[in-house]
């Protein structure tokens, strides 16, 4: 059954319009806004606050203002806090899985996982903040003792992308919250509406005014580049393009930053001749198609032994074909729209370069008419080494295939890339699959599984795939710095 129009519009009334400063909802000085579009229609939803470089200040003022009181807060104050904002999470499901199919375009049942996935790092996160510990002992020596601390880093600069409008979100401000440090939040302008209803959330939750801010603009250089160069903000943590990050990673090396970076992804995966293959094509599905293939994660190079190859295209083609393009409010969509149109052309591009270098599209290969940013699910076989499609991240519904005869030439294939996030491998064999976990350079790796987010887990890759890790036992030590403290021999004198 299709979402009541009534429904829609109920949703899009309970999201806060203004930029949250210091506890409070206002306009941009400006006093401008800027149009948010649902990527199935191309209409506008609605329209928020443009976040200035004044703006953006003022959110920082907020964030120093608050940060030394904050960080007073009892662990456990700030762990019940996140507690609380899980179960209202939790509570809405409903509500942020319609707002993010509307803004951002994933079928609603793919909407509705996130908002689980999203979740539960408010409900990690809210545990781990009691386990902050530090150590102390005696100096090898015996004549002092050592005292080791963690304190938070201190005001955030978080900037989130538009494909999982929730997660990223949740992500970066629950370790944040939960470590004791102060944010500016800006989200991406694509898809900023699921990020200003969940701060009216952690609100509700009782967060204290000015520990969350949230600037959304459509000029985020003019908005966040002030803020890096301000001496006050201690950390910055993005989740974007590696092109970006780049960039930032140079602009924070002026006040030597904190930086935590998700940047772009090419996974591999990999399929050896002794896979089970029909455990393999579902991991493909779901590691090429979920969010449209507009995900850091997706599965972007099938990399298949050529005993397997045509065995494995036309399974996988048969999956394929049962996916429909609808808006993801309508109860037969299995793929969204794509985010814009100049994404669905660059997808496009790589297909047609691909074909003209001698690939075969078996299944797909086309935009889809109509109103919205819809492509084709997509198989491409023949793919050969050096086109295009095999080095640059996809970004949509696409799966090229090349195949490789020895383990030598899968690890080789997989490696060759810039990028070194997460890739997937499907083997039998388990010393194979621990071989290809040594030999790969990523820093994740699906198991016979295509997909492996998980809140309580490290997230975050190598090369030019990032710096840092989310989630996991790991993801709060990004907001937090070591402090050693030496205190003197207390037997001596």
């Amino acid at each position: 059954m299709s979402i009541p129009a009534v429904k829609e519009l109920e949703v899009l009334d309970s999201v806060p319009t203004g930029l949250l400063i210091n506890g409070q909802w206002r306009p941009a000085t400006s006093g401008k806004t800027f149009d948010v579009e649902d990527p199935a229609t191309g209409k506008v939803l609605m329209s928020i606050s443009d976040a200035t470089a004044e703006d953006g200040k003022a959110a920082l003022n907020a964030a120093a203002a608050a940060q030394e009181s904050w960080a007073k807060v009892p662990p456990r104050e700030r762990g019940e806090i996140l507690r609380r904002a899980f179960d209202l999470v939790t509570e809405r499901a409903e509500d942020f899985a319609l707002l993010m199919t509307m803004e951002m375009g994933k079928p609603l049942a793919e909407a509705r996982g996130e908002v689980i996935y999203a979740a539960e790092f408010l409900r990690w996160f809210s545990e781990e903040a009691v386990r902050t510990f530090g150590r102390y002992s005696v100096s090898p020596d015996g004549k002092s003792r050592l005292l080791v601390t963690k304190k938070p880093v201190g005001p955030c600069l978080l900037i989130t992308p538009w494909n999982f409008p929730l997660a990223m979100a949740t992500r970066k401000i629950a370790p944040a919250v939960a470590a004791g440090c102060t944010m500016i939040l800006k989200p991406a302008k694509l898809t900023p509406l699921t990020s200003q209803l969940f701060a009216a959330v952690m609100q509700e939750a009782g967060l204290p005014a000015g520990v969350l801010n949230v600037i959304a603009s459509t000029s985020a250089g003019a908005t966040t580049g002030p803020l890096i160069k301000d001496p006050r903000l201690r950390k910055l943590s993005f989740t974007g393009s590696t092109e970006v990050g780049r960039r930032l990673l140079a602009d924070a090396s002026e006040n030597v930053l904190r930086t935590s970076m998700e940047l772009g992804g090419n996974a591999p995966f990999v399929v050896f001749e002794d896979a089970d293959l029909d455990a393999a094509v579902t991991g493909a599905m779901l590691a090429k198609l979920r969010n449209m293939g507009e995900a850091c994660t997706a599965a972007n190079r099938f990399i298949v032994h050529e005993s397997v190859a045509e065995e494995f295209a036309q399974k996988f083609a048969t999956k394929m074909k049962d996916m429909t393009t609808a808006r993801g409010t309508e109860p037969e969509s299995k793929i969204g729209p794509l985010i814009d149109a100049t994404s669905r052309e660059k997808v496009h591009e790589l297909v047609t370069d691909a074909v003209a270098a001698g690939a075969k599209a078996v299944v797909g290969g086309s935009a889809v008419d109509g109103p919205g940013y819809f492509y084709q699910p997509t198989i491409l076989t023949g793919v050969n080494e050096g086109t295009r499609i095999l080095s640059e991240e996809i970004f949509g519904p696409v799966a090229p295939i090349i195949t490789f005869t020895t383990e030598e030439d899968a690890v080789r294939l997989a490696n060759n890339s810039e990028y070194g996030l997460v890739a997937y491998v499907f083997t039998r064999d388990l010393n194979r699959g621990i071989r290809m976990g040594e030999r790969l350079e990523t820093g994740m790796l699906g198991l016979n599984a295509g997909v492996i987010s998980n809140a309580a887990a490290p997230f975050g890759g190598v090369k030019q795939s990032g710096l840092g890790r989310e989630g996991g036992l790991e993801g709060i030590e990004e907001y937090l710095y070591t402090q050693y403290i030496g205190i003197a021999d207390p037997h001596a004198g």
